[in-house]
């Protein structure tokens, strides 16, 4: 049975609501995991190096699907609530043609100057021509990943998660399949890499758009769209927090690049690379509870139901710190068979890897909380609140953090930075939350 944004969530209707959410989300941060490992174990370890170079800018350049997805679908989801759904139809449709053009813009540019920014980035020799060529593919298909990042949310607040994900998951085995016919069998090398994520992107991208062009039983259909510069611009405003976010997470990855090739080399790089890919999955577990549970919250407040909102933060809070603590727990259980299938052909890496692994699973007890409240800011159409967490989490204390820490603890100051980052940014959201709980009557 279909469940209503409408409805009194429990702990288990609100777990099988996101549960699709979650699991989407988990098959979006495979693409990356999956190019990695072939990559790492067929191609070598300079190309594996080069793409976790060159992959934060590619995040960045990506972003406008964050941003628009979590903004429009707190905007959308919040016009349902008030009982209107024909202009419900009309923003969703805006936003997804913005998002195709902005999309396509960004993929131009970014072909255009991957070689400059590999530059930038410290690439050289060998190393800047794995950047180009990875970069370039990949950004050729960066309207799919943008469009596939906008439909996350969409699905959620149409009340269709469970189609949503039946479309990462499409996504995600196309991307495993090419990743082993066209790395590990034909031996293309980074380039087949680079264009099995690309396909893979495509599908996810375009799926959405035949589902939602044609007649179908969801909340939301694409119809003509109407240009309206103030909801462009509430989206902007309301998704700033999940594009901060992003931005400033690439951003905080290539410090951290840059302090590792300064204290531990190459390797340092390529260790950080493999924990990175097993933390975007476990970050993906507070990321798509967060974003099956937003539609629900907005929806609710347009309703003005204080009571549900008071109910969603408080279980979800409980439902955080419980998944925060088992993961914490099996990170430090698995970095070892982790580090051994990244790059276990490399004793030393191997180790250095392990060790950054066991000090880095320490943050997934405190970052599910940050990655709520802002979210849970973003459904109430508080972009302000929302964007503060974020900014300040992803950005400002990381960054002094991995500046600060190295000269007390040399390596173990940078695996340790995400921890005292994530204490401050729990502070600034419990903070935030206590302040507005009058406000919204949560």
């Amino acid at each position: 049975m279909r469940i209503q944004l409408s409805e009194h969530f429990t702990y288990s209707k609100l777990l099988r609501f996101t549960f699709p959410s979650i699991v989407m989300m988990i098959f979006t941060s495979i693409y990356s995991v999956v190019d990695g490992l072939f990559v790492s174990n067929f191609v070598g370890k300079t190309p594996f190096a080069a793409l976790n170079l060159v992959y934060p800018v590619i995040m960045i350049l990506g972003t406008l699907g964050f941003m628009v997805g979590t903004g429009g679908s707190a905007i959308v989801a919040k016009t349902m609530g008030e009982g209107k759904p024909e202009l419900a139809n009309q923003y969703f449709s805006l936003l997804v043609a913005a998002s195709a053009v902005g999309g396509a813009v960004i993929s131009l540019a970014g072909v255009l100057l991957a070689r400059p920014i590999s530059l930038a980035l410290g690439a050289e020799g060998e190393m800047l021509e794995y950047c180009v060529l990875y970069a370039r593919i990949i950004l050729a298909a960066n309207p799919f990943f943008i469009l596939q990042n906008v439909f996350q949310s969409f699905f959620v607040s149409a009340e269709r998660p469970k189609l949503g994900l039946l479309v990462m998951v499409g996504a995600g085995l196309t991307n495993i399949v090419l990743d082993a016919l066209l790395v590990a069998v034909f031996r293309f090398g980074l380039a087949g890499a680079a264009a099995a994520t690309a396909v893979s992107q495509a599908v996810g991208g375009l799926a959405p758009v035949v589902y939602f062009l044609r007649r179908n039983s969801s909340l939301l259909r694409l119809v003509r769209p109407r240009f309206d510069g103030r909801v462009l611009l509430r989206t902007c405003a309301n998704g700033s927090s999940e594009l901060m976010s992003n931005i400033s997470g690439s951003l905080v990855n290539i410090l951290y690049n840059f302090q590792l090739i300064r204290l531990a080399g190459e390797d340092g790089v390529a260790a950080y690379g493999a924990i990175m890919y097993v933390s975007f999955i476990f970050a993906a577990v507070f990321i798509g509870y967060s974003i099956g549970s937003a539609p629900v919250v907005s929806y609710h407040y347009g309703a003005g139901h204080g009571g549900e909102l008071h109910s969603l933060l408080v279980k979800s809070l409980l439902l955080t710190a419980g998944a925060g603590v088992a993961m914490a727990a099996a990170g430090a259980a698995v970095s070892g068979p982790l580090a051994r299938l990244f790059v276990g052909y490399d004793r030393e890496l191997c180790l250095l890897t392990v060790r950054g692994f066991r000090l880095y699973a320490l943050s997934y007890l405190l970052c599910g909380f940050s990655i709520f409240g802002s979210a849970f800011f973003t459904a109430l159409n508080n972009g302000l609140a929302s964007a503060a967490i974020s900014f300040l989490r992803t950005l400002v204390f990381q960054c002094a953090s991995v500046l600060l820490l190295p000269l007390l603890l040399d390596v173990d100051g940078i695996w340790l930075a995400i921890s005292v980052a994530e204490a401050l940014a729990l502070a600034v959201t419990a903070a935030l939350l206590a302040a507005n709980r009058r406000v919204y009557k949560y």
